[in-house]
């Protein structure tokens, strides 16, 4: 299935995620445990159905551990054209992340192209920091309070990214991009 989002839920709130977002729309298991991706037209509006039900429910909170809507998605055959298509994406980024503090976070599923987190951070950290130096507006890398980080999660062969202000990640819980 071609996902735009990934949810991660809870050992003993399996059955209670699932049944909730279905009614929000298609969502299928992925191979790995406790991982669910769907496809919607807006993943930032399902995000904010699900924190909606997630206030009415509260039981659904304990259920949901993560949800994280892309923006971009792109499927890849190698880590290489993995590099390649997320680098591009973070050096279009980079104009929003001028002169603030950010960093990058790799949720990955799947081992089959050797992509190690710590080495994927890096390798974005260093695109936008280069991008950001080349404009004449530093962009400067930090955990503590940053103004904005990169999150980007794969399923095997796919990945999803989005970039996600202070505001936001304090507006929508459920983000948890650690």
């Amino acid at each position: 299935m071609e996902w735009n989002v990934v949810v991660t839920v809870y050992q003993d709130g399996f059955r209670r995620a699932l049944d909730a977002l279905h009614k929000l729309g298609p969502v299928e298991r992925s191979p790995y445990h406790n991982v669910l991706v769907m496809q919607v037209d807006n993943p930032k509006s399902l995000l904010e159905a699900v924190e909606r039900q997630t206030e009415e429910t509260p039981a659904l909170y304990d259920a949901i551990s993560r949800v994280a809507p892309a923006s971009r998605c792109f499927a890849f055959q190698s880590a290489e054209e993995f590099r390649e298509k997320a680098g591009a994406i973070v050096r279009e980024w980079a104009a929003r992340l001028a002169g603030r503090s950010f960093y990058c976070r790799l949720h990955r599923r799947g081992d089959r192209h050797q992509l190690r987190s710590p080495d994927v951070e890096k390798f974005l950290d260093d695109e936008i920091l280069a991008a950001t130096q080349e404009a004449g507006t530093p962009a400067r890398i930090s955990f503590a309070e940053p103004d904005a980080v990169v999150a980007v999660d794969t399923v095997d062969d796919r990945a999803g990214m989005a970039l996600w202000s202070r505001d936001e990640l304090a507006r929508h819980p459920l983000l948890r991009p650690e």
